[in-house]
């Protein structure tokens, strides 16, 4: 496959830009979760307007995933169309490249991407770069771990993990699956972190609701397990709120686990290392992730694989070059600890990146990354939650109704934010959709018909 010549960039870029493209400043970002949106929304603030800068964003997805939302999908609350945005209809005069980063050459400060349905390449050159390529998935290399389990990190993991659901409770609700009924309804989840806690118990509400629709199936089928390694599940909220949230779940029917790992998955089901074997059809990985790939062949320093950044979250040795939220390594000076991998650390890292941006272009002073973490919340289902708000603990339906109302002011877009409310208060009234959505096209035939024989005609 070839790559496009610079100047065949250039003319690609041209046909979309006036002449004077040609002579703006590139600025390009890499990523559009929250950092790389957040990024891309200052600078066209700051920048949007001035005929001398080029800026682009670049995404593998055409739209802007609001992430804390994404369990919802998985267990039917919300319309999936709901929680995405456009890219294009978030941002008016950054330029947007639908197509997946392929490779970064700081030194001679080019991008190569690929997009549509061939993959072919385009090579885009820059002036300024930023890197926000977030995380992917990450199975440790777990025997049958990546074969067999879901992941919790796209809108296609969380669609995936819902059909999947109701697939099995159909073929449960069949006489031929009585025999294999509790393995079908046993699900696995592993990881006991914000993922993995509010994904558990969505899945514990949708199953157990989903009960009235399939007359053969009893409660007592269904077995929901929650694995963590460590000694209570959201220790990020503490010991007293994760407490709290072990037993509100367990009450509810889910099997906590902690201090416990998933060994392998073999033919006997999910072995864990404390020796015991749990028969699931479907398991569910929230246990760990790592920075994009792309990043592995960078020139410069990393730390567990993020590009390590300084105070202005540059990296070091390469003029013009910024990361930030998943992919970076920026320590907070503070503690002394990296900073963690938040969508609220993410969308603060993107805009003061791009006011560095800016004061670099301006010759202005530019600003050291410093914040605090304002709050932690996790929705534990049944209108229940746990929350941390500037140190102070909250629990219970106070911290449910605390997580919906700030989740759904910072979900961008009137739009989205006013039918998600709806998806909500429909919730309330009836109960949770149980379509499978299947993504295949209908079935066709495609034979020959023989001609119907010609009747002579009868003579007089």
């Amino acid at each position: 496959m070839e790559i496009e010549s610079n100047t065949n960039v250039a003319v690609y870029e041209a046909e979309r830009r006036s002449p004077a493209a040609f002579w703006a400043k590139r600025i390009l970002i890499l990523g559009g979760g929250f950092g790389g949106l957040y990024a891309a929304q200052e600078l066209e603030k700051a920048l949007g307007g001035d005929p001398s800068l080029q800026i682009t964003l670049v995404n593998r997805e055409n739209f802007f995933l609001f992430t804390p939302m994404l369990h919802e999908i998985a267990a039917s609350d919300l319309d999936f169309t709901h929680i995405v945005n456009p890219i294009r209809k978030l941002l008016k005069r950054v330029e947007f490249f639908h197509g997946e980063v392929q490779s970064i050459d700081l030194r001679s400060r080019h991008v190569v991407v690929f997009h549509g349905p061939e993959r072919h390449l385009h090579e885009l050159g820059y002036d300024y770069l930023v890197i926000a390529l977030g995380s992917t998935t990450n199975y440790y290399g777990i025997t049958g771990l990546e074969g067999r389990a879901l992941a919790m990190k796209s809108l296609g993991d969380a669609i995936h993990l819902r059909n999947q659901l109701i697939d099995l409770l159909e073929e449960a609700d069949f006489e031929c699956a009585i025999g294999s009924r509790n393995k079908l309804l046993t699900v696995v989840v592993a990881g006991g972190g914000f993922s993995g806690v509010e994904t558990v118990a969505g899945i514990n509400d949708f199953l157990r609701g989903a009960l009235r629709s399939y007359s053969h199936l009893a409660e007592n089928l269904i077995r929901v397990v929650l694995v963590h390694p460590g000694d209570v599940v959201l220790p990020e909220l503490g010991p007293v709120l994760g407490r709290y949230a072990q037993e509100k779940l367990a009450r509810r029917g889910v099997e906590i686990r902690v201090k416990t790992k998933v060994e392998r998955i073999s033919d006997r089901g999910v072995e864990l290392d404390d020796g015991a074997t749990i028969e699931a059809e479907t398991v569910v990985w929230t246990a760990g992730t790592s920075p994009s790939p792309v990043l592995n062949d960078l020139p410069c320093f990393k730390e567990h694989g993020k590009v390590v950044v300084n105070a202005f979250l540059e990296v070091s040795g390469f003029e013009g070059v910024w990361a930030l939220g998943d992919c970076a390594f920026a320590l907070d000076p503070k503690t002394g600890k990296p900073y963690p991998p938040t969508a609220q650390h993410a969308m603060r890292q993107g805009k003061l990146v791009a006011q560095n941006i800016v004061a670099t272009i301006r010759g202005r002073k530019k600003k050291n990354f410093e914040f605090s973490t304002i709050g932690l919340l996790a929705a534990i289902g049944r209108r229940s939650g746990v929350a941390n708000i500037l140190g102070v603990n909250f629990s219970g339906f106070v911290a449910w109704f605390l997580w919906r109302t700030i989740y759904l002011t910072k979900l961008p877009r009137l739009e989205k934010k006013v039918r998600v409310a709806f998806d909500w208060t429909l919730d309330l009234l009836f109960s949770k959709d149980l379509v499978h959505f299947m993504i295949l096209r209908s079935p066709a035939t495609s034979t020959r018909e023989e001609p119907e024989p010609r009747v002579a005609a009868l003579s007089k």
